[in-house]
């Protein structure tokens, strides 16, 4: 049991430890329905159909709100309507079609801390040429992009609470053959 748990630690750590990292130095076009702007507090709301593309990170949500700090960091919480999902996708590091995508009804970004968090219904997937090598499910799931330590809670809130939601960990094989009969596992 303990190195199954090992296993779904290195596994999550997987998860957004190689965003492309040259996307935080691109410009952000966002496109919108409505849009309210404070420039005192440096904070936009964008309304209706909102997608936000940096890079290859492209995010979409029904809401968004977009603060950023006087150094130019951003910070984007993603929020969808009832029955609505807000979704992202980036290209991972380390490969020409290597990728990481998710969903969840909230969708938090943290740029100066690269902290991303999921609310509600939350799935993170990693893509490998079109084809999912793991996934996770669960009410919350944290990503500390930094320390590259994810967690996973079976409450929306970010904690673990008794008689709480389940999660999901799917880690799809890496390897294409059986082994060989008779060979030693």
């Amino acid at each position: 049991m303990k190195k199954l748990i090992a296993a779904a630690c290195l596994t999550l750590a997987a998860f957004g430890a190689s965003a492309e990292r040259a996307d935080s130095l691109k410009q952000a076009v966002i496109n919108f329905d409505s849009l309210d702007v404070d420039e005192v507090t440096q904070t936009r709301i964008l309304t209706g159909n909102v997608v936000l593309t940096r890079g290859t990170l492209v995010l979409k949500s029904d809401r968004a709100l977009v603060k950023e700090t006087p150094e130019g960091y951003m910070s984007v919480t993603l929020t969808a309507n009832n029955g609505k999902t807000a979704t992202f996708r980036q290209k991972r590091d380390g490969g020409p079609d290597l990728w990481v995508e998710g969903q969840a009804q909230r969708i938090e970004y943290d740029e100066r801390a690269e902290l991303v968090k999921l609310f509600t219904a939350a799935e993170v997937r990693e893509l490998e040429s079109g084809r999912m090598t793991n996934e996770i499910k669960g009410p919350f799931i944290s990503y500390d992009n930094r320390r590259e330590v994810a967690q996973v809670r079976n409450d929306a809130s970010g904690a673990s609470k008794v008689g709480g939601g389940r999660g999901t960990l799917i880690i799809a094989p890496r390897r294409t053959t059986a082994p060989a009969e008779g060979a030693k596992q």
